[in-house]
């Protein structure tokens, strides 16, 4: 099946399928399954990471899909422990071999660790990465808008993507607002709230009715008309073909401000300001 999910276009041109496949927390034997099943239902974007501990899978589902590569848009992610400029270069090739390509479509900083003090650093070394042609875009995970302004004051490249946890209980206002004004495209990992009940709250559970879909097509229409990347996550094959098909739809002016209400700035991941895990 080919893909139907529109691109963004990225600060530098390229253009990153607005709706992708995301591995975390998925094992890596299952990760190739689970990548087969989305290529195959119309997914062309997969996000993985280091730290996922699935590249390997993903790489092997990526190669057996006979697709051309060119159609592919791949991303992973550096993990904390690997920051600095050297140690960034080898975690690199290392994720390069795991995934079996020569090239990723997105490389992203996991986390800012701003115990740390390597983003920059970390970053320099993803510009290099970008020049030798091995990363066509490069960004950033879960950075802070005072993340950003030091990394963007440092370097040269602004971040092409700031992935961070989003979904209708924390809505990221402020953080969206600000890569809207650097160019930077919003990604939302988490984009259903890990389901944690937020696909039962009465108001998506009536939108949900109202159009004849469910209340996850429901969220992931919320983001792809706010104009984020999102990037949902399952290995049920009837959930992965349910999360593709939302382009069908559109939710009017009284469904956006029924989901804008439910924010609470309600974190289910880590907070980036203090979370220093290496």
């Amino acid at each position: 099946m080919s893909s139907k999910v529109p691109p963004v276009i990225l600060n530098n041109g390229v253009e990153m399928p607005q709706l992708g496949f995301g591995v975390w927390q998925v094992p890596d034997a299952e990760a190739e399954r689970a990548v087969a099943t989305a290529l195959e239902a119309g997914y062309r974007s997969v996000d993985t990471a280091a730290v996922y501990e699935n590249e390997t899978g993903t790489g092997r589902a990526l190669a057996a899909s006979g697709l051309p590569r060119e159609e592919l848009f791949v991303t992973t992610k550096l993990w904390n422990s690997d920051q600095g400029y050297d140690a960034t270069m080898r975690a690199f090739d290392a994720s390069l071999a795991r995934l079996g390509l020569d090239r990723v479509d997105l490389y992203l900083i996991h986390w800012p660790v701003p115990a740390l003090g390597k983003a920059v650093d970390t970053y320099r070394a993803f510009e290099k990465i970008h020049a030798e042609g091995r990363a066509t875009s490069i960004g950033v995970s879960n950075f802070l808008p005072e993340h950003l302004e030091r990394l963007i004051e440092a370097t040269s490249i602004i971040p092409a993507v700031n992935q961070i946890e989003l979904h209708p209980r924390l809505q990221q206002r402020e953080a969206r607002e600000f890569h809207a004004q650097q160019g930077i495209a919003t990604e939302a990992w988490s984009p259903l709230g890990q389901g944690k009940g937020l696909l039962e709250v009465p108001a998506i559970v009536a939108i949900a009715q109202k159009h004849g879909r469910t209340p996850a097509q429901v969220v992931l229409r919320w983001h792809v008309q706010l104009g984020n990347v999102v990037i949902p996550k399952s290995v049920t094959p009837s959930r992965i073909v349910e999360n593709i098909d939302v382009y069908g739809f559109e939710l009017d002016t009284e469904d956006l401000a029924a989901i804008s209400a439910l924010n609470e700035n309600h974190r289910l991941g880590p907070d980036p300001a203090g979370f220093n895990v290496t």
